[in-house]
């Protein structure tokens, strides 16, 4: 997963039959000329530079602190045919997108670039915006530990006790700001970066938990968006929000792992592991029991040993991208073998303690997480019964289990209420953000969109994993405003 958020003040909050009134509905008018210099990082376009947008920690406190929302641009590289501002809004909780002008935005088509401002942003919460840091115990940052992975046997109490250490430990170090990371908030700063561009509606392209944002803000703000695009999409139920997010690994899983299969036992393929996809499905399976019975040593990594858990972790991973496949079946091939495979890299341990904090408070703000262990436990054993691929992990308590404090405000309600002026863009087969969800946003989302769904594989369609036909739909809608006039198939 990965982050986001916006911006003022003026009205009050309210939900009413659906109906979020944002905390600062007239939103906020540009202030001072931002003051743009050189941006953190190596490998960027010249032409990228930063700035810093100060928005209220608490939107319903304006006068109070204030944060700083860092944020990047590269201006439009055709002045006379300049339409406004894109916002790259990035994945997580626990992304930023400010590499994104420099990197994924020079993918984009020369008219779109032309159209457009590139604009990328680091969320409230994660560095080089304001920080915050939990300082949790290094081992509950391993890569079977960051989602809730269960025992062997399939017991919860392992997951239930890292929770308990996580949040007692964020609770302890981390900042006030802590209390608000949520996604209303990074649309209500989204909406003071607007008004400090000097925008008066904003074109956007958010991707994973990216649309979810994309989606709030269109929410409270409609009247300020332009163009926005949605790829990649997540369940809006604003009742369970980043638990069902969890949960669609079950399906996302089951939905990819065959093309994986398909790939796995095509004969030539360097990497073959059986001879159909059947037996690439129950070998993965066999040889995931038998790490789980008999762990693998693994030097260098967090914990130690290569298990049945670290396996499903590394397919995840995998799916991800049908580029990675190669990845996972190295990995079988180095078990058959009677070795772990090499630790993947990962990022430093400052750079990790911020994103995971980070995503505690936003997941743990969005919605409330239950507190049983009894309830977590019979979910896991029902998931993977149904779903073994996954063993249970999609039913599992994250850290917000043990989250002490209640919902600031609920859940915002994405509805059909607003202009019609939004694109979804969905593969097919998709591990972390499968159909299903995408679906459950466009019905939420009624006449104000249109989606298009790409038969392709793998996370993030737009000149990513999708196809021609879905590129190209949704660069000529970025440029010219034209949309299908109804939902279609790129296959």
């Amino acid at each position: 997963m990965q982050i986001t958020r916006s911006a003022s003040l003026l009205a009050a909050s309210a939900v009413l039959a659906g109906l979020t009134v944002p905390l600062t509905a007239s939103a906020a008018e540009p202030g001072k000329p931002l003051a743009w210099g050189p941006c953190q990082g190596s490998g960027l376009d010249p032409r990228q530079r930063c700035a810093t947008v100060e928005v209220p920690m608490d939107h319903a406190d304006p006068g109070g602190r204030t944060i700083g929302i860092v944020v990047s641009r590269i201006p439009s590289e055709k002045p006379s045919a300049r339409r406004g501002a894109l916002l790259l809004i990035p994945g997580g909780p626990g992304g930023d997108s400010l590499a994104d002008p420099s990197g994924k935005g020079q993918k984009l088509p020369q008219r779109v670039r032309d159209a457009y401002d590139l604009v990328g942003f680091a969320p409230r919460g994660l560095a080089p915006s304001t920080a915050v840091d939990c300082r949790i115990d290094p081992a509950d940052l391993g890569v079977t530990k960051l989602l809730p992975w269960p025992a062997a046997d399939g017991s919860v109490a392992g997951n239930m006790a890292t929770a308990r250490r996580t949040i007692e430990s964020c609770v302890r170090n981390g900042d006030e700001l802590l209390r608000h990371l949520g996604t209303a908030d990074q649309a209500r700063d989204l909406d003071r970066v607007r008004a400090a561009l000097g925008e008066r509606r904003i074109s956007a392209w958010g991707v994973s938990y990216g649309t979810y944002v994309g989606a709030v803000y269109g929410q409270l703000f409609p009247h300020r968006t332009d163009r926005i695009v949605l790829d990649s999409n997540n369940d809006p139920d604003p009742t369970r929000v980043t638990r069902n997010w969890l949960a669609a690994f079950e399906t996302g899983a089951e939905d990819s792992f065959p093309v994986f299969a398909r790939w796995a036992s095509r004969p030539g393929n360097p990497y073959r592991l059986a001879r159909t996809p059947a037996e690439v499905r129950s070998g993965f399976l066999r040889l995931a029991a038998r790490l789980d019975r008999e762990p693998l040593p693994w030097p260098g990594a967090e914990p130690a040993w290569f298990d049945g858990n670290a396996l499903r972790q590394t397919m995840l991973t995998s799916l991800y991208d049908p580029d990675d496949h190669p990845v996972l079946a190295r990995a079988v091939l180095a078990v058959r073998a009677g070795h772990a495979p090499p630790v993947p890299p990962g990022p430093p341990g400052s750079v990790l303690q911020n994103v995971a904090a980070v995503g505690v408070g936003q997941m743990c703000n969005d919605v409330d997480w239950p507190d049983s262990a009894a309830d977590y436990q019979q979910d896991v054993d029902e998931s993977r019964a149904r779903f073994p691929l996954t063993a249970g992990m999609p039913r599992g308590p994250m850290m917000c289990a043990a989250w002490p404090y209640g919902q600031k405000e609920p859940a915002v309600r994405v509805t059909d209420r607003g202009p019609s002026n939004i694109l979804l863009v969905q593969n097919a087969r998709d591990v972390a953000t499968p159909l299903g969800g995408a679906l459950k946003l466009r019905r939420a989302l009624g006449d104000r969109a249109v989606m298009v769904t790409v038969d392709s594989t793998g996370h993030e369609a737009y000149l990513a994993n999708g196809n021609a036909c879905g590129d190209r739909t949704v660069s000529r809608f970025l440029a010219t405003g034209e949309r299908p006039g109804s939902d279609v198939l790129c296959e």
